[in-house]
């Protein structure tokens, strides 16, 4: 009985011949963290449009991005695989031409494709969507209209200088609105782009990526936008004293007062990214289209608001790898229900697949939730792994340890160092079923000797077993020498710099 129940449960989840494929919706939001959402338990925010996503399909609590950087993550999880393997886990990095994504994929399938907003392909190729429309589209299409003036007197964001200019500055903690109306905001026009997309005439199965760039740093919403923030609501996160020996430099200045001001930035665009996500879905439901259209929300990672010192990713702390996923998947899904399965967002595009009715290649390295999603499975995966090679570091993770390991012997180019002398190698483990926010470290205890060892040695053996070219590693059994090589970048060189 029980085998049949779960036959018919999966059958919900994959598509039967005499049935139309589902169109597929993928929502993203840049440097969208999980924590700071009113689902996932912020009385802050003001998120009432994710919020009510969430209550209609199934939210993941323990879903994480396999690189925290931008074109890293965002070529894992359009992909499936871990970024070591594409190849891609720098921000400059380039996809390379010809890899398989899940929009490849659909479109052989028979989908039509489309991407409306931020990709970070960093390149001029489609990887798979028909239609592309991002900033430079949006920006033409102000300068044929021609942009609305803006109030007189009204104060707005100085040019972003990130790194340049002082970090309360380019992290916008004044609080300020970008200088533009909401009708010439790309934000708004990516709504408008993919509204016009739902209400288009749909001859095939569609799979739409609508990406925003809010709410990154400078963290912009128009001038003309009324959601208000007291900065003073904010608490500012207590750094440890565990801290101080990684927060960048340019953090280390930033007063209270100014903390709280990046905070109401923050929450403030994504109050705003939150609005146009909500006009997405209305299109999708007065298009007629959302009975059969699978729909998720992402972050492409997290984003740290003083938690340990620091306003960024680029690190293996909670706040920084964790991120929203909520599905939907009408027929399949149970309205208001969460799981904590620990995920891995290159789990994503299987998930997707399989609910396309369109078989998952083996160069996929995610494992599809369809389990998890029909509530046939409580957990998902035993550990989770992430790394970011531009500081040379790396996690792996249980429902209880975390370890985090870098080599310390790289100086880091991404604008985040720390001014002090390169650490050397440095390890360490956390509690989190008593220490969820990584407070106390753990490694250089006695007790845990064995079990720091386990897990050193657990991570060696996955960036082993997903090296891009496993011909060129190490021949050695020392973990930390395979480490120190494996954690090095060794992104696919584009074009540009083949010699």
């Amino acid at each position: 009985m029980r085998t049949v129940l779960a036959l018919c449960l999966l059958a919900g989840l994959s598509v039967a011949a005499d049935k139309p494929k589902p169109n597929i919706l993928w929502i993203s939001a840049d440097d969208l963290a999980a924590y700071p959402l009113g689902c996932y338990g912020n009385k802050l925010a003001k998120t009432p449009n994710i919020d009510a996503f969430a209550k209609s399909g199934v939210r993941f609590d323990r879903a994480y991005c396999n690189s925290p950087v931008c074109t890293a993550s965002r070529q894992s999880f359009l992909t499936g695989r871990y970024p070591r393997s594409v190849g891609v886990t720098q921000l400059k990095s380039v996809l390379p031409a010809g890899t398989p994504t899940l929009a490849t994929m659909l479109k052989a399938a028979g989908y039509d494709t489309a991407a409306v907003g931020k990709m970070h392909f960093n390149s001029a190729l489609k990887h798979g969507f028909d239609v592309l429309y991002d900033q430079p589209q949006a920006r033409q299409q102000v300068r044929a209209r021609g942009a609305k003036p803006l109030p007189d007197g009204v104060a707005v964001q100085p040019q972003w200088k990130p790194f340049r200019d002082p970090a309360r500055v380019w992290l916008n903690g004044a609080n300020r609105p970008f200088a533009a109306m909401d009708a010439d905001m790309p934000c708004t026009m990516f709504a408008d782009k993919a509204t016009e997309y739902l209400g288009a005439k749909h001859e095939k199965p569609f799979f739409l990526m609508v990406s925003f760039y809010e709410p990154h740093s400078p963290f912009n919403y128009p001038v003309d936008f009324d959601v208000k923030f007291d900065p003073k609501a904010f608490p500012v996160p207590k750094v440890g004293k565990e801290d101080d020996w990684h927060i960048p430099a340019i953090f280390r200045d930033l007063t209270d007062a100014e903390k709280r001001g990046i905070n109401a930035a923050y929450f403030t665009s994504m109050a705003y990214v939150d609005r146009n996500i909500g006009r997405v879905l209305d299109a999708l439901k007065k298009a007629g289209l959302a009975e059969n259209t699978v729909v998720i929300l992402t972050g492409d990672h997290g984003y740290m608001l003083g938690h340990h010192g620091r306003f960024e990713k680029h690190c293996c702390y909670e706040p920084a790898i964790r991120s929203p996923l909520i599905v939907r998947a009408p027929g399949v899904t149970k309205a208001g229900t969460s799981t904590s399965a620990l995920t891995e967002f290159i789990d994503i595009a299987p998930t997707l697949l399989d609910r396309a009715g369109v078989s998952v290649p083996e160069s996929v390295q995610g494992k599809s939730l369809a389990k998890v999603l029909t509530g046939e499975a409580k957990t998902h995966r035993e550990r989770v792994f992430v790394e970011y090679s531009e500081n040379e570091e790396a996690c792996v993770f249980t429902d209880k340890w975390k370890l985090i390991y870098g080599t310390g012997a790289r100086a880091r180019e991404d604008g985040y160092a720390t001014g002090k002398p390169l650490p050397g190698r440095t390890v360490q483990m956390y509690d989190l079923a008593n220490d969820p926010d990584e407070t106390t470290n753990l490694a250089c205890k006695p007790e845990q000797a064995e079990r720091v060892k386990e897990l050193t040695a657990t991570l060696a053996d996955h960036l082993k077993r997903t090296a891009r070219e496993p011909k060129l590693l190490p021949k050695t059994d020392d973990v930390h020498e395979l480490l120190a090589y494996c954690l090095q970048p060794h992104d696919v060189p584009s074009p540009a710099r083949k010699k």
